[in-house]
């Protein structure tokens, strides 16, 4: 069955709906080929599916809330209206990305919750001093907690971010990688350096990180240190063992805070049972300032692909 749904976009420059050159128009029209999507004027027409229509009418509603509100429609807004729009979870309400979600905002770069799961992680760090946030692949949990510090940082909550890996290997040997031991390590801090690229400047960053007022280390480089005024992130913590967990949280100063990420189901040690993470929630549950955060496959904000690909995983992994 073949429907048909305008509407109107009055009051709004269809340039900041289109994205430059259309970019926004054609990026949904590449998730959704089988729906004809014609732009002329101030009017856009939708032929196809029902379903298709009521899914790319919330992505326009959405699209032009932001552009009445902040006078643009960002690319990564439109990616994550995508995903969200075709998701099984709660239908979005008109002003979904409103102001009370941003976590932390530059010149040109707006970093807010887009889910439950990230919101709880938020309203969870301003009350908790301690915070695991523990979901599958995609859930956005390094992005928002990275976001979190750098936002505690910019109030001057804290003095310093001390963001910090396990350097566990995962089907690959640090001694085949190129380079001296510090080259070995960075594939592994790659992911914490291309968040805060997002949120801070090149040459900002690069000041901070020689100043150590971030510091992007491998988890053993904790190992003896106290922690004062600082926002510490531990991110793949489901490799770190028992003792580097209890190490980790115990560096923890005046003043300071942590939130602990990792995704249970992606565990690289030899000893699956020796994971930290898996037995932190029994261990710390009933010490108040300790709060855990559980994302699923709701909160994914990747490519929508990707809840489906962790749904396949469920169900084989279920068989």
């Amino acid at each position: 069955m073949t429907k048909e749904k305008i509407i109107e976009i009055q009051g709004i420059e269809p340039v900041i709906l289109f994205g430059p050159y259309d970019a926004h128009l054609k990026k949904i029209r590449a998730e959704f080929p089988d729906l004809l999507i014609t732009a002329r004027g101030t009017k856009i027409t939708l032929k196809g599916k029902p379903e298709e229509i009521a899914v790319t009418e919330k992505i326009f509603s959405e699209m032009k809330f932001l552009a009445d509100k902040h006078g643009e429609v960002l690319d990564n807004d439109l990616n994550m209206l995508i995903t969200l729009a075709s998701s099984p979870a709660p239908e979005m309400k008109p002003g979904h990305l409103a102001d009370e979600d941003i976590i932390v905002a530059t010149a040109d770069y707006v970093v807010r919750a887009k889910t439950n799961g990230q919101r709880r992680m938020v309203a969870e760090a301003k009350t908790n001093d301690i915070v695991f946030a523990i979901g599958p692949a995609g859930t956005g949990k390094t992005y928002t907690a990275v976001a979190i510090a750098v936002a505690a940082w910019k109030s001057k909550s804290v003095k310093r971010i001390v963001l910090a890996r396990p350097a566990v290997e995962a089907g690959e040997s640090l001694g085949f990688l190129p380079g001296d031991l510090a080259q070995k390590i960075d594939p592994y801090l790659r992911p914490l350096y291309d968040a805060l690229q997002d949120m801070l400047t090149a040459e900002k960053l690069k000041m901070l990180t020689e100043k150590r007022i971030i510091e992007i280390v491998p988890l053993a480089y904790m190992r003896g240190r106290t922690l004062n005024n600082a926002f510490i992130i531990l991110d793949e913590a489901q490799n770190a063992s028992n003792k580097q967990m209890k190490m980790c949280l115990t560096r923890l100063g005046l003043n300071s805070k942590a939130i602990i990420t990792g995704d249970v189901t992606q565990i690289d040690l030899p000893e699956q049972s020796d994971s930290g993470l898996t037995n932190s929630p029994e261990v710390l549950k009933d010490i108040k300032g300790i709060s855990f955060v559980y994302l699923d496959k709701s909160d994914v904000v990747r490519h929508r692909l990707v809840r489906d690909i962790i749904n396949a995983y469920e169900i084989h992994e279920q068989k």
